[in-house]
C-alpha cells in the first residue's frame, strides 16, 4: 500500500471546504487541492470572509491555508496530481423528467468522473463524498473503467456532519464510514483519518452499505423529527407540554433524547433530500409501501409548517393583510449561514401570501440570499415570477437590527433559535410593538412566562398558549 502524498477534492461547498480543511490541518505532510468552478467560491476561501460561517471554521483554514491547504478552479491539474480524489459536489433533487421532485440529480457526479478519467494517469483512489444513492458507484465505476492511461478504486465516504458543529464532527466524529472493494484502497483512506480519529470509531463496508447508510442516517433523525412535532400538535389540542413529553420518553434509554426537540419543522440541504431519494429507490425496486412510509416523514414536516402559518393567522383574528410580521431568524438553524429548506421560507410566503408585510432579521443571511429564497419558491411550474408575486416579494424588508425588525410589529415569528434571541430586551420590544402584541415561538427557546408579565400573547409548539399576566 503506497501512503496518500497529495489529495484533490472536486466541490468547495459546505462538505468539501471544512472536510478538507480538517485533513490539511490533522495531516500536514498531505498537500489538500480544494477546486470549484465558482471563482467567487474560490475567492471567498482564500479571503478572510470565508463562505460558509462555522463556528470554529476560520481557525482550521487559517492554520493550514498556504501551509498544505490550497484553493483554486485549476480543476484538471489538481486531478492530474493527486493521489486521491474527493468528489463532493452538489447533488440536488430533480426538477425534471423521471424521477422530479424525488431523485437525485446525479448530473455533476457524472460530470466529475468524466474528467477525472480525461485527466488522469497512474493509479487514483476516487472517493464518493456526496450523499448519493446506493449504486451509484457502479456508474462511476463504468465510465472510470474507460480511461486510457489510468486506473482506478473507487470509495464511498459519506459526511455525517451537523451544520453549526460542523468542525467539532470532523474533530471528534461518532463514525467515520468507508465502503470499499479494495483493501488497499480502503486501508489509504482509514489511514488518512487515523491521524485524529481513534480506529475503533472507523467503520468499514462494502460499497453499497456505505451509500445506503448515509441515506438511512438522515431519514431515521428526520423521522424522529417528524414524530415529536406530530405529538406536537396533540399537545396543544390536549393540553400537554411537549418538552415534558420528550423528556420523559427521552429518558427511556432505548429511545434516548437526541432529536426530540419540537419545532416549526426541520430543513437544511439533507433531510428532505435524502429521505424523497429513499422514497424514489423503494419505488424504483417496488417497494410501494416502505416508500408510502417514508414519505410521511416529509408530509408530517410540510404540515407543520403550514400549521404554523395558519396559527399566526388565525391568532390575529383571521387576518394579516397589510400587518407587519416580525421574523427573527432565516437561515435553517443556529450557527450556520445556510438557508436550504429553512422553514422561514415557507412560513414567510405564507404570510406573504396572505398580505401580510414582513421584516427580516438574521444575523449570518444576507438579504441577497434572503431574496433569492423566496423569488425561487414563490416561481410557477415553468420556473416563472409572476408581477404579482414578484409585489408579494416587495411586501419583505430585511434589516440587521432586531429591534428594528420589531417595531411597530404586529407579532414576532422566531424561525431559528440562534442564542442572541434569548437575550433581547423584551420589555423594550413590546413596548414598541403594535397592540396587542403575539410572539409566536417556533423554536420554543423563549421564556414563555416572562413574556406573558411583560404583556405578550405567546403560542408555540405543543405547548398550551399563555395569555398576559397569566
Amino acid at each position: 500500500m503506497s501512503s496518500i502524498e497529495s489529495i484533490c477534492c472536486i466541490g468547495a461547498g459546505y462538505v468539501g471546504g471544512p472536510t478538507m480543511a480538517m485533513i490539511a490541518k490533522q495531516c500536514p505532510h498531505i498537500k489538500v487541492h480544494v477546486v470549484d468552478l465558482n471563482q467567487a467560491r474560490i475567492d471567498a476561501w482564500n479571503s478572510d470572509e470565508l463562505p460558509i460561517y462555522e463556528p470554529g471554521l476560520d481557525e482550521v483554514v487559517r492554520e493550514a491555508r498556504g501551509r498544505n491547504l490550497t484553493f483554486s478552479t485549476e480543476v484538471d491539474a489538481a486531478i492530474h496530481a493527486a493521489d486521491m480524489v474527493f468528489i463532493s459536489v452538489n447533488t440536488p433533487t430533480k426538477t425534471f423528467g423521471i424521477g422530479a421532485g424525488r431523485a437525485a440529480n446525479l448530473e455533476h457526479i457524472e460530470k466529475c468522473a468524466r474528467q477525472i478519467a480525461k485527466v488522469s494517469s497512474g493509479h487514483k483512489i476516487v472517493v464518493e463524498k456526496s450523499t448519493l444513492p446506493v449504486r451509484t458507484a457502479q456508474a462511476v465505476k463504468r465510465i472510470l473503467a474507460n480511461a486510457s492511461t489510468a486506473s482506478f478504486d473507487v470509495l464511498s465516504n459519506p459526511e455525517f456532519l451537523a451544520e453549526g458543529t460542523a468542525i467539532q464532527d470532523l474533530l471528534k466524529p461518532d463514525r467515520v464510514l468507508i465502503g470499499g472493494e479494495s483493501k488497499e484502497a480502503i486501508a489509504s483512506l482509514v489511514d488518512i483519518y487515523a491521524s485524529w480519529v481513534p480506529k475503533e470509531r472507523i467503520l468499514t463496508t462494502n460499497l453499497w452499505s456505505s451509500e445506503l447508510s448515509k441515506l438511512t442516517a438522515n431519514a431515521f433523525l428526520a423521522q424522529r423529527v417528524s414524530s415529536i412535532n406530530a405529538i406536537s400538535a396533540l399537545c396543544e389540542a390536549t393540553g400537554a407540554d411537549i418538552d415534558e413529553v420528550a423528556r420523559a420518553i427521552g429518558t427511556d434509554s432505548r429511545i434516548g433524547p437526541k432529536f426530540l426537540k419540537a419545532s416549526v419543522g426541520f430543513g437544511g440541504s439533507c433531510f428532505q433530500k435524502d429521505i424523497l431519494n429513499l422514497v424514489y429507490l423503494c419505488e424504483h425496486f417496488g417497494l410501494n409501501e416502505v416508500a408510502d412510509y417514508w414519505n410521511q416523514v416529509v408530509s408530517i414536516n410540510d404540515y407543520q409548517k403550514s400549521r404554523f402559518s395558519k396559527q399566526i393567522v388565525r391568532t390575529l383574528f383571521n387576518t394579516v393583510s397589510d400587518k407587519k410580521i416580525c421574523m427573527l431568524g432565516w437561515a435553517f438553524k443556529k450557527d450556520t449561514n445556510d438557508t436550504r429548506e429553512s422553514a422561514a421560507i415557507y412560513v414567510c410566503r405564507d404570510l406573504l401570501m396572505e398580505r401580510a408585510r414582513v421584516e427580516v432579521y438574521d444575523p449570518q443571511v444576507s438579504e441577497q440570499q434572503i431574496r433569492a429564497d423566496l423569488e425561487y419558491i414563490m416561481r410557477d411550474e415553468n420556473g416563472e415570477l409572476s408581477s404579482y408575486k414578484q409585489s408579494l416579494i416587495d411586501n419583505v424588508s430585511v434589516v440587521e437590527d432586531p429591534y428594528q425588525a420589531a417595531d411597530e410589529a404586529h407579532a414576532i415569528a422566531v424561525m431559528t433559535e440562534w442564542d442572541e434571541f434569548q437575550n433581547l430586551d423584551y420589555s423594550r420590544v413590546h413596548k414598541n410593538m403594535s397592540q396587542p402584541a403575539f410572539v409566536f415561538d417556533g423554536r420554543n427557546i423563549l421564556n414563555h412566562k416572562q413574556l406573558a408579565e411583560i404583556g405578550f400573547e405567546v403560542h408555540s409548539i405543543g405547548r398550551t398558549s399563555l395569555s398576559p399576566n397569566t
